[in-house]
C-alpha cells in the first residue's frame, strides 16, 4: 500500500510540475490559498537535480519552504536534499532564480512557523500529526542570480 501511495504522490507531483511550467504558474500556482514555487535541488548522493512543487511563504523577498510532508513522521526527500545543498533554483511563474539555502534556526523557525500557520492553518494539523519538529528552509535570491531556463 505504501508503494502505491508513493507512486500516486510522484505522479501527482509530475503532473503538477508539467501544468505549472506549461502555464507559467497561472495553473497550479496556488494551493490552499498559498502560492506555489518549483524548487530544483541536487540529490544529496547522486547530484542529480530534482524539482518539486511546494507552497511557500514570502518573507521579505526570501522564499520559505516547509518540510511537512503533510504531517508524515519522516522528513521528505527533497528537504533532506536541501539540507546538503548550498544553492538551489526556485521558479515562480516563468522566473527562475538561484538561491542560497539556510535551514531556519529554532528561534527564526518559530516566527516563520507562526506566519505560515496564520496564512494556512492546516500546517498546525501537520505539526500535531508529524511527531517531529517540522523544519523550514529559507531560500534567499542571489543577486544577479537568474538561472538559465530549463
Amino acid at each position: 500500500m505504501v508503494d502505491v501511495m508513493r507512486l500516486v504522490m510522484r505522479a501527482g507531483g509530475a503532473l503538477h510540475l508539467r501544468v505549472y511550467r506549461a502555464s507559467g504558474g497561472r495553473l497550479m500556482g496556488r494551493t490552499s490559498g498559498m502560492p506555489v514555487l518549483l524548487l530544483t535541488v541536487a540529490g544529496r548522493t547522486t547530484g542529480t537535480p530534482h524539482t518539486t512543487p511546494l507552497v511557500y511563504l514570502d518573507s521579505g523577498g526570501r522564499y520559505v519552504v516547509t518540510g511537512s510532508a503533510a504531517g508524515s513522521p519522516v522528513e521528505p526527500q527533497w528537504f533532506r536534499n536541501l539540507r546538503k545543498a548550498d544553492r538551489a533554483v526556485v521558479e515562480v511563474g516563468r522566473q527562475r532564480t538561484q538561491v542560497t539555502v539556510e535551514i531556519a534556526p529554532p528561534q527564526e523557525r518559530q516566527l516563520l512557523w507562526e506566519q505560515l500557520v496564520e496564512r494556512s492553518p492546516g500546517f498546525d494539523r501537520y505539526q500535531a500529526k508529524a511527531g517531529r519538529v517540522i523544519p523550514m528552509a529559507i531560500l534567499t535570491p542571489v543577486r544577479g542570480g537568474d538561472a538559465p531556463q530549463a
